[in-house]
């Protein structure tokens, strides 16, 4: 059966070899005598052989132990510099994030971010995935991910940047041929387009100030994977949808959408910077969060909303 090498006691040899002596060794690497001494003795039992011909005066290397001193020493001072680089990486940003988005947010919200940033932080590297569908950061490999959603994964650690609400709108085009419906219910029969990537089902739930819950689902001549295919179908005046206010806001502006339901509201949610683990977060990590933290707490659409409070008067 093969054993996982003595790495501490091939360490602890190579300190005292280097050294001359335990104590001086001991001294070195910030720990007992007694622990370098037995780290040694386990090694050479180990091994089947003595290291060192040790007197009340003089330590010397066996002739067993010259010969594996050099290899014992390259492998110390290897681990030292794999373990000066990851420290180094641990409090300066650097290195290579794999971050997951949806796609319409990164492209609209994220990707005009990122000139800035590398700018700021010229030794991170970013693998930009881009995909309404959500990913396992944790077996897929993703360092973080940006989330929509009305809570975070319990299973990682979230930390939410805004509030992102979802606004059912149409046009004004529509809302002139086919009226303007003032209660869910008034949605049933009409063409309500549908986004397959919804946290919570197909169901639209609607709930008022006053508290009440009205549940509606969709049904309507297009479903879709990402949002951003709704448009068309929505400034041709030909259906309803929700859509989240980071793409809305700048139609709502125009004019060329108008939210409907006035007084009624879809599950608020936010959007949030996830990472499989908050300890021993590397600075590349921390330095990314905090960026999207400074450019999307008050980001460019918050003014939208008040397009949002209108509707719900």
């Amino acid at each position: 059966m093969i054993k996982f090498p003595d790495f501490e006691g091939l360490a602890m040899f190579a300190k005292v070899a280097e050294e001359g002596s335990f104590a001086a060794a001991a001294r070195a690497m910030g720990v007992s005598v007694p622990t370098v001494s037995r780290g040694v003795a386990r090694l050479e039992e180990r091994l089947g052989a003595r290291l060192f011909n040790r007197t009340s005066r003089q330590l010397a290397l066996t002739e067993f132990g010259a010969t594996i001193a050099e290899k014992a020493g390259e492998i110390y001072r290897q681990a030292e510099e794999a373990e000066n680089v990851a420290r180094e990486m641990s409090v300066k940003p650097r290195g290579l994030v794999r971050l997951a988005v949806p796609m319409s947010f990164g492209l609209r919200w994220v990707a005009p971010l990122l000139p800035g940033f590398f700018q700021a932080y010229p030794e991170v590297s970013i693998d930009l995935h881009l995909s309404d569908a959500t990913v396992d950061i944790v077996a897929q490999g993703f360092d973080a991910a940006l989330r929509i959603a009305a809570l975070p994964d319990s299973s990682l650690i979230a930390r939410q940047l805004c509030p992102v609400s979802q606004i059912v709108v149409a046009s004004p085009a529509y809302l002139e041929r086919c009226g303007r419906p003032d209660h869910p219910r008034d949605l049933v029969g009409r063409p309500c387009l549908s986004y397959a990537y919804r946290a919570r089902s197909d169901v639209w739930r609607f709930v008022n100030d006053a508290g009440e819950e009205h549940p509606v689902t969709p049904v309507g001549p297009l479903r879709v994977t990402n949002s951003e295919a709704l448009l068309p179908m929505l400034l041709a005046g030909q259906a309803i949808a929700e859509l989240p206010d980071f793409m809305a806001g700048e139609y709502l502006a125009d004019g060329r959408l108008e939210p409907i339901l006035k007084g009624w509201h879809l599950t608020r949610g936010g959007l949030y910077f996830v990472t499989p683990s908050a300890r021993a977060r590397p600075a590349k990590i921390t330095v990314l969060v905090d960026y999207f933290a400074k450019h999307l707490s008050l980001p460019n659409w918050a003014p939208q909303r008040d397009a949002e409070r209108l509707a719900r008067g």
